[in-house]
């Protein structure tokens, strides 16, 4: 049985981490989401643990952190997307693809033009500029208003010419 104490108390505690999290007080944000998630764990919690984590540099502790958000929901997107955002400040760009794939195929998940767009800049990395203007342009498709897709699609383009 739930204790519904304990849900509320997680809840307050990831608010107060999200709070703290955009002001920037990142280590704060930090032991406020593990409170929440000492309450009661839940894949948005680890999610953003791990963003967090990662605006700290420590991006293998951050990807363990959404790989728990995972084994927690398996269709919640967000984490397949920032694991292969880690996996790219890694310099890890072949394994990232597979994340960034991962998060496409995830049923929760609205923001599909971002790991588009995170392909295109792994493909560019990788010098392979057709598919990453390809991939530039899809995340436009999914959404026309996100700037760095534009940009990025636009820059390669300039730069090919």
């Amino acid at each position: 049985m739930v204790d519904k104490d304990k849900i509320l108390l997680a809840v307050e505690y990831f608010e107060k981490a999200y709070r703290l999290h955009l002001k920037g007080e990142v280590n704060e944000a930090i032991d406020a989401y593990r409170k929440s998630i000492d309450c009661y764990p839940t894949p948005k919690a680890h999610n953003f643990l791990g963003w967090a984590l990662s605006l700290l540099g420590k991006f293998e502790e951050a990807i363990e952190e959404c790989k728990i958000a995972i084994e927690l929901d398996p269709e919640y997107g967000n984490p397949y997307n920032d694991i292969g955002t880690y996996l790219i400040n890694l310099n890890r760009y072949d394994d990232s693809i597979y994340w960034f794939q991962k998060a496409l195929k995830a049923n929760d998940y609205d923001s599909r033009h971002i790991p588009l767009y995170n392909l295109g800049r792994v493909f560019e990395k990788k010098g392979m500029w057709f598919t990453a203007l390809k991939y530039y342009n899809d995340s436009m498709n999914q959404d026309p208003d996100f700037q760095p897709a534009k940009l990025a699609y636009y820059k390669l383009l300039a730069q090919l010419n």
